[in-house]
Parts: structure tokens; C-alpha cells; sequence
């Protein structure tokens, strides 16, 4: 996904359809009428149609509500800079209200019939059917133009967002077409970062159409550094390893000890003093090897645990890479948590809890913080009564468990127990290789160890872990992330 803004800066928050309606409601009564307002959005799809498809004809499918209004709008300047124009109402003209009534008045052209036939000999098709709003699925005469709009492959930009996508949820209704580009106002909505309709938007244009920044806020945020790069622990003079934290993390069986070396490598990577790698008795050499830096304590089970973490006075703990799924690692989890432990729990330890999510919370309570990171997988299996979107699903997992909880996949959610919550949009689809989520744990961990703050420690992990993985590009495997770390965080700090 591509983000641009008419700011220099794209703003962080992201605002739901009622938060944006909201804000436009503040503009009208702050004296900026709803008709300037249209005015502005109408010329913004204007501009990216000349700039994107700058010949040819230009279908314009206008919808019953402002989304149309803006169609409108759209199709006026385009004719007036010299483009062929066609525009379809879906509806009457005499059923429009407000400023798209006043919109309509103002198109000194010919209003077209909403049929497959506006699309024949066009070059560009403009969506302004329905946007955000609709919460019902499209109608067969609109499917039927999108299809015939889909057949001859034109490219489409879209107003708002793609008609047939929820502006909260990203779902998608059947025959949704999908966009080169979508123009939308003011601030971002959940849809234009969370899948599918991050993909069915294309290219995302964020207009500045005279809104006040102050007009709303959200509860969801755009993740990336302006967020969390203060909290980010930089080492000076009067560092020393112990002062920037000890991570000890739990390994399982010997031919699973891949996991666990990733995610103590990638601790050690994200700014972690030291880290001990706590192993079966029996499993030393398979653990022991590059980085050098790491240590290896045979201490996995319950007891050896309790010590090193008393000994060696570490604060933050990763369970679950290569640990195996049953009752030892549940033990092994409610340790480190009744010790008082940061902790990071992924993988083995969250699949040990199915079922078991109340349980989990009474030990993460116990603990001094916790993040979860389970992927669709493992949250169904924690979380089996927990349905919808997933900032919705990671939102209530985080109030029922205590915990800041990452829900990972290609829109990762870090949501906390209070509503707070952060959007990834920086991940490429080359992070879907074995092993990435054991490297995102040890991240995380790392960020805990140093001192950052539980939800902004994973925000951050989530953001380097993509950075990382984006300079990489193909051929992508899960220990090129450790190499890519270094740069990752460079980039977070300029």
C-alpha cells in the first residue's frame, strides 16, 4: 500500500465513519459550509484523475448520498479542464438532498442512465457510488456496471473508499471493484489500512479539504515512529550492558531450538544488554553457536527457571518459540509471570492456553506486563468466542486478558486494555516465511528489557520488524531480519 497526503506529514490518527462524520459536522458549525467542503473533495478526485489516467474518457458513477455529491463535483472540473465526461446517477436526481442536491444543480451535463453501457469506450472509471457508508451489500445494478468496469480491466479511483468496503472493519461486499488509487479526506479510516480493503483501495490519496485538525480524534492510530521514537533507549557513555536489561528466553526440545535462537538473537538486536538462552539440561549443543553473545543456562524447567530469573535478576522473559504445547510450558509461563516478569508470549505459550484465556489473565495480573502476539491461528484457538475485524477481535482479547495484545498478519493490531490501539501498514508479504514470529517476539522483548513502555515497546517491534523485512525484499527468510534490525532502527530515529 501507498500512502500519500497533501500534508507534509501523514497524520497519525485514523478516525471511524461516525468519528469522520463527526469532524465534518465540527467544520460546518466552525463556519466552513458542507458544500466547500464537497467543493474541495470533489476537485481533490479531480486531480488524481488527471494525475493518474490523464487521457481518455471518464465514466463517473455517482451515488444517492454525499459520496455522490462528490462525484459530482469531480465530474464538473473534469470537463472543465477539456476530459470527456459521462456521469450515471444511481437513483433520481430529484431524491437528492442537502449539498449533494446542491452539487447535482451545479453539473451542467447530462445525466446518464446507471447501466453497463456508461462503461463502453471509457478509459477511467470514477467510484462515487456509496463509500464508507453502506452497510448493506451492493446492489445487483451497481455489481453489474463494476463487473463490466472489472471485464475491460479500467482502471478506477475511487471516493472515500471502494463502494462495498465497511469504513470500520475493511470487509468487503461481493463485486466490490477494485481501485487504482482511492481519494479520501482528513484522516484515514480503519478500511484504508486493514484488509481487504487496504487491498481494494490501491494507492491511498489523503486530501486536506478544510476540516479542522482539532475536529475529532480516534481511539487507532497510523503505527510508525512519531508514536513511540522518544521511549526508544539509546545508549550513552554511561550505559552498561546490565543498565540495558537482561531477556532470558525459554527453549523447548533440541529440534526445535531454531525458534528460540531467533527470538534471543533479535532481543540482543533490539537493544537487550544481555540475554540467556534457559534450555532442557539435555538440549545445550544444539543451542550453543552464533551470536557468541548469547548465553546459554540449562534452566527450562519450572524450578532452574525460577533461579536464573532470582540470580540473574532479569525483568523480562519470551516463552513459547520452540517450547512444545502442554502443560510444561504453562508452568513454565505462570514462573516467570509470578516472578514479576515483562513478558512476551508467543507461539507454544499461547496455543498451551486454548481455550484457557481466563487463565491466562489471572497470570498475566500476576505479571509486570504482558504482550501477547498471536497470529489468526493461535488467537482462534485462545480467543474461540471472539469474532469480527481484527481490531475489533484484538481490542476485546486485550480487555479480557489484561495484556497488550499483537494481533499479527499483514494489518497487525497492537490493541491495549483501555481501547488504545495501533495499525501496521509498513509489512510485506515476504514476512509470510517460517520464523518471522519468532523474531518479532524477541523484538519486543528486547524493547521491554531496555524500558519501554508495554504498548509502545510492541508498536515499535511491530514497525521495525517490517522495516526490516522491506530491506530485504524477495528471497526473504526470517535470520535475514536480524541483519536487517540495525537499519530498521536507524531509520526509526531520523
Amino acid at each position: 500500500m501507498r500512502l500519500m497526503s497533501s500534508d507534509s506529514a501523514l497524520p497519525a490518527e485514523i478516525l471511524t465513519v461516525k468519528e469522520m462524520a463527526d469532524a465534518d459536522r465540527f467544520a460546518i458549525r466552525s463556519g466552513t459550509p458542507g458544500i466547500v467542503l464537497m467543493e474541495n473533495a470533489g476537485r481533490a478526485v479531480a486531480d488524481a484523475v488527471d494525475a493518474r489516467c490523464p487521457s481518455g474518457t471518464v465514466a463517473v458513477l455517482a451515488g444517492p448520498g454525499n459520496n455522490g455529491g462528490d462525484g459530482f463535483v469531480a465530474a464538473r472540473h473534469l470537463a472543465r479542464r477539456g476530459r470527456d465526461v459521462r456521469l450515471a446517477l444511481f437513483g433520481a436526481r430529484e431524491a437528492l438532498t442537502g449539498d449533494a442536491a446542491t452539487a447535482a444543480a451545479r453539473w451542467a451535463g447530462e445525466i446518464h442512465p446507471f447501466d453497463r453501457a456508461l462503461i463502453d469506450g471509457a478509459a477511467t472509471v470514477v467510484d462515487a457510488v456509496f463509500g464508507a457508508g453502506l452497510s448493506r451489500p451492493l446492489p445487483a445494478g451497481v455489481t453489474s456496471v463494476f463487473d463490466a468496469a472489472r471485464a475491460r480491466e479500467l482502471p478506477c479511483i475511487a471516493v472515500d473508499l471502494p463502494s462495498g468496503v465497511d469504513g470500520d472493519t475493511g470487509s468487503a461486499s461481493a463485486g466490490a471493484l477494485p481501485a487504482r488509487a482511492t481519494v479520501t479526506f482528513h484522516r484515514l479510516k480503519p478500511a484504508h489500512v486493514l484488509f481487504p480493503g487496504r487491498a481494494l483501495a490501491g494507492e491511498i490519496v489523503l486530501a486536506d479539504i478544510g476540516i479542522p485538525k482539532t475536529a475529532a480524534t480516534g481511539t487507532a492510530l497510523l503505527n510508525g515512529p512519531g508514536l513511540w521514537r522518544e521511549q526508544l533507549r539509546q545508549p550513552d557513555w554511561r550505559s552498561h550492558k546490565y543498565q540495558r536489561g537482561h531477556v532470558v528466553v525459554v527453549g523447548g526440545p533440541p529440534q526445535r531450538a531454531g525458534a528460540a535462537r531467533l527470538a534471543a538473537h533479535a532481543a540482543l538486536r533490539a537493544g537487550a544488554g544481555l540475554v540467556t538462552l534457559a534450555v532442557p539440561s539435555d538440549a545445550l549443543v544444539p543451542y550453543i553457536g552464533d551470536p557468541k553473545a548469547l548465553m546459554v543456562a540449562p534452566a527450562a524447567e519450572p524450578e532452574g527457571l525460577r533461579a536464573l530469573i532470582a540470580d540473574s535478576k532479569a525483568r523480562t522473559a519470551v516463552l513459547g518459540p520452540g517450547n512444545g504445547v502442554g502443560s510444561a510450558t504453562r508452568r513454565r509461563v505462570a514462573v516467570a509471570a509470578e516472578a514479576g516478569q515483562r513478558l512476551v508470549l508467543d507461539a507454544d505459550a499461547l496455543t498451551s492456553f486454548a481455550d484457557e484465556a481466563d487463565s491466562l489473565g489471572v497470570l498475566c495480573a500476576a505479571a509486570e506486563a504482558v504482550v501477547l502476539t498471536p497470529h489468526d491461528g493461535e488467537f482462534r484457538r485462545l480467543f474461540p468466542d471472539i469474532q469480527g475485524d481484527r481490531l475489533t477481535r484484538a481490542r476485546a482479547a486485550a480487555e479480557r486478558t489484561g495484556a497488550v495484545v499483537v494481533s499479527k498478519g499483514p494489518d497487525t493490531v497492537v490493541a491495549g486494555r483501555d481501547g488504545q490501539a495501533v495499525i501496521n501498514a509498513n509489512a510485506p508479504a515476504y514476512l509470510a516465511t517460517a520464523g518471522s514470529g519468532d523474531v518479532l517476539a524477541g523484538i519486543i522483548g528486547g524493547l521491554l528489557a531496555s524500558g519501554m513502555e508495554p504498548f509502545a515497546a510492541a508498536a515499535a517491534g511491530v514497525w521495525l520488524h517490517g522495516e526490516a523485512a522491506s530491506g530485504c525484499g524477495a528471497g526473504l527468510i526470517a535470520d535475514d531480519l536480524l541483519g536487517g534490525l540495525p537499519s530498521a532502527l536507524r531509520s526509526s530515529l531520523s
